[in-house]
């Protein structure tokens, strides 16, 4: 009894190593004029965990695909990148996007697939896994070596779903919180290059135009830096007023709580927490933000944490690394200069 006990282990043992090895991931690179989105970086890192065969597939215009293929290549640990060329891509449409992708993956055999969990992720994703039959694993920050147990924040991130995927999916359809994962090194990489049929679009949705905020500082989602601002800033012009010079002294991005967003003192692209961006820079300055925990959700995994609130109990203190009890309209500007005088 107990060695056939221990021969079924072993055989199932060797039936999961070999599900393992037979298992590959690939990874939707996002990309946009000519730029690879850093973001897919840490996408690529979630997929090398499983220690699978891991390849990226990129997506576009022949303009956009020959913009960033050269970039997309040097990913490290990458062994194939494939490529899939025309107009109806041009705009990552999840109605054009989804169904490629859906007759690409059981193609390759691909067991695993990721993208980063941004607004492209979050809209392709769904009708792919819907295509599939499949669920959707969205916003994780761990996988386990398994492939089939995967870790989510929920309740704006005061707790931690462990989830297991249904064996039902024979495809793992997975976004990846980009401040939970390291990105993946470039440079080294070697990839070769394959190219998928395009399926001919009939869908009915068009690509009509796009309205950018367009700035010169870092990207809010990936900078090292970013200096924030609420609702206690009182108005748009003390926003811009206070809160740009201290971005520009430090090289950072800006960004705002929402309730600054819905008084309309920043544009709703800056907003950080739960409805807005995630971040996780190396610097992050709240000014004027109480700490409400939809916007904690967003910017307290930051690695140093400083706030600035002339309210002493304010609940952004208990997450703060450094706090300073002030009036920010008199603390900020100061903060400003020492910054400044330190540089010149």
């Amino acid at each position: 009894m107990l060695v056939r006990a221990a021969l079924r282990t072993s055989r199932l043992s060797s039936f999961a190593t070999a599900q393992r090895r037979l298992a590959s991931s690939l990874v939707f690179l996002e990309h946009k004029n000519g730029n690879l989105n850093d973001s897919s970086l840490n996408a690529v890192t979630a997929a090398q965990t499983l220690g699978s065969d891991t390849a990226g597939i990129v997506v576009g215009s022949k303009s956009d695909i020959d913009g960033v293929l050269e970039e997309v290549k040097k990913i490290d640990g990458l062994t194939k990148i494939y490529t899939a060329t025309s107009d109806d891509y041009a705009h990552a449409l999840a109605e054009n996007v989804a169904p490629l992708l859906a007759s690409v993956l059981p193609a390759k055999n691909i067991s695993h697939l990721f993208a980063a969990h941004t607004a492209v992720g979050k809209n392709v994703f769904p009708r792919l896994a819907g295509i599939l039959n499949s669920s959707m694993i969205a916003d994780i920050v761990a996988v386990e070596s398994s492939g089939d147990v995967f870790t989510r924040p929920i309740y704006a991130g005061n707790a931690i779903l462990k989830i297991k995927s249904s064996p039902k999916d024979a495809i793992k359809i997975v976004t990846v919180r980009t401040t939970a994962f390291d990105k993946a090194k470039t440079g080294g990489g070697s990839a070769a290059v394959e190219e998928v049929e395009a399926k001919s679009g009939d869908s009915s949705t068009k690509y009509v135009s796009e309205e950018l905020t367009i700035s010169s500082r870092p990207d809010l989602s990936s900078a090292s830096r970013v200096v924030s601002g609420g609702r206690a800033l009182k108005s748009h012009e003390n926003f811009n007023k206070i809160l740009d010079p201290l971005a520009d002294a430090l090289g950072a991005a800006v960004g705002a709580s929402r309730a600054a967003v819905d008084a309309g003192y920043a544009d709703n692209s800056l907003q950080v927490g739960q409805t807005g961006k995630v971040v996780a820079p190396e610097l992050y300055i709240a000014a004027g933000i109480s700490g409400a925990i939809q916007h904690l959700a967003g910017m307290k995994e930051s690695k140093m944490i400083v706030a600035i609130n002339k309210d002493p109990d304010a609940p952004i203190f208990q997450v703060a690394d450094v706090g300073l009890v002030a009036d920010l309209f008199e603390a900020v500007p100061e903060l400003t200069k020492k910054v400044e005088g330190a540089k010149a």
